[in-house]
């Protein structure tokens, strides 16, 4: 397989905050995908890179969404270039995620090739993924009620696994407000706020439950003047990260009450932030999926659960049949040593096609 395309795109440095550079990368994908029959409609932004949708033919019948995302991790000069060798290729993007939305970008070439015609199929490629779709998840929790089925093109699992569920993430951030006091001659007229800092971290932490894959996280804090200083003011920041909804529920909940209480005397306490992208739960929908998926193509298709997020998480919590996952196999990821391997490619590509060609036939209806 020649990888020279996949190449160019590569060696354009797409970090998130580059909107120059992710958006000659969308211009790359949008000389890709135009000759295939589809219409883009861009959703333009000043600040990061332009969300681009593009949309086939519409017909009588299921419609499916292929999604993927233009960004890397990577700022300029930090890890750039393309090298490959007999079984892998490496580069920023190669896994995660230019080289899945490639192969979403050769399996539609296969049935344009074949069909002379692509319908019911579009492909949203967002600009924002790896700095949480903070801008991107409105416009793909919207997007999404238009579609039946996703298709999410992440990297696959080292069997080639797709990912039927992934766990969700919120970001918090308490801010606690005391008083100030000399710590020597006024201890007792200060209210710390570091030391309430304290009792919340030992209360946030408490709520982790491994048993049920909930981890609670507090990454950060800051707080206090000075040793001789009653801390006025202190900050945490932590993570919440979940497999179901009911863990979620049962977590906001309890991170109200511990914002509320307060077990320093004159402390008062404020909580920023929220849930970034809802959890993705299998269902019985994408059990079917699955499995008309097997019958088709002949074919026991592996799956995996994943701890970490996609804009998969998005586009299942508004209800639609989605399996991550199709991109190749790769690892290292948000690292210099990333990178995809070739077998993994081309297996890929002859299964997405086969699937698209399926799906516009009608088997999915």
């Amino acid at each position: 397989m020649d990888f020279t395309e996949l190449k160019s795109i590569i060696e354009i440095n797409s970090w998130t905050k580059n909107k120059e550079g992710v958006d000659r990368n969308g211009e790359i994908f949008t000389d890709w995908l135009t000759p295939l029959g589809m219409t883009l409609t861009r959703y333009s932004r000043s600040d990061i890179g332009d969300h681009l949708h593009f949309k086939s033919s519409t017909r009588d019948g299921k419609r499916l969404l292929l999604l993927g995302h233009l960004d890397t991790v990577f700022p300029p000069d930090t890890f750039e270039g393309f090298r490959e060798d007999e079984e892998w290729i490496y580069g920023a993007g190669v896994c995660d995620m230019k080289g899945g939305n490639f192969v979403a970008v050769e399996a539609l070439r296969e049935i344009y090739k074949s069909r002379g015609e692509i319908y019911n199929i579009d492909f949203l490629l967002v600009s924002d993924e790896e700095t949480g779709s903070d801008d991107s998840k409105y416009l793909s929790s919207k997007l999404a009620k238009d579609y039946d089925y996703c298709m999410v093109f992440e990297a696959a699992g080292i069997n080639d696994e797709v990912v039927t569920a992934r766990k969700g993430v919120g970001t918090f951030f308490i801010s606690i407000e005391g008083k100030a006091a000399h710590a020597g001659n006024h201890y007792s007229d200060g209210a710390d706020a570091n030391l309430e800092l304290a009792y919340k971290i030992i209360d946030l932490v408490s709520l982790t439950d491994l048993d049920r894959g909930t981890t609670l996280n507090v990454g950060k804090i800051d707080g206090g003047i000075g040793a001789n200083t009653i801390s006025p003011k202190a900050d945490l920041t932590f993570e919440l990260r979940y497999t179901d909804a009911k863990e979620r529920d049962r977590v906001l909940k309890s991170i109200d009450d511990i914002v509320a209480h307060s077990h320093v005397d004159g402390t008062i306490s404020t909580l920023l932030g929220g849930i970034q992208r809802d959890v993705m739960q299998p269902t019985s929908a994408q059990a079917d999926f699955i499995s008309k998926i097997n019958e088709l193509c002949q074919i026991s298709l592996p799956t995996e659960h994943r701890g970490g997020v996609s804009d998969a998480n998005i586009v299942s919590s508004q209800g639609v049949v989605t399996l991550d996952g199709w991109g190749p196999f790769g690892d290292g990821d948000h690292t210099i040593h990333e990178r995809a391997s070739k077998r993994s490619f081309e297996n890929r590509i002859a299964l997405t096609s086969k699937i698209f060609g399926y799906f516009m036939d009608g088997e999915f209806n």
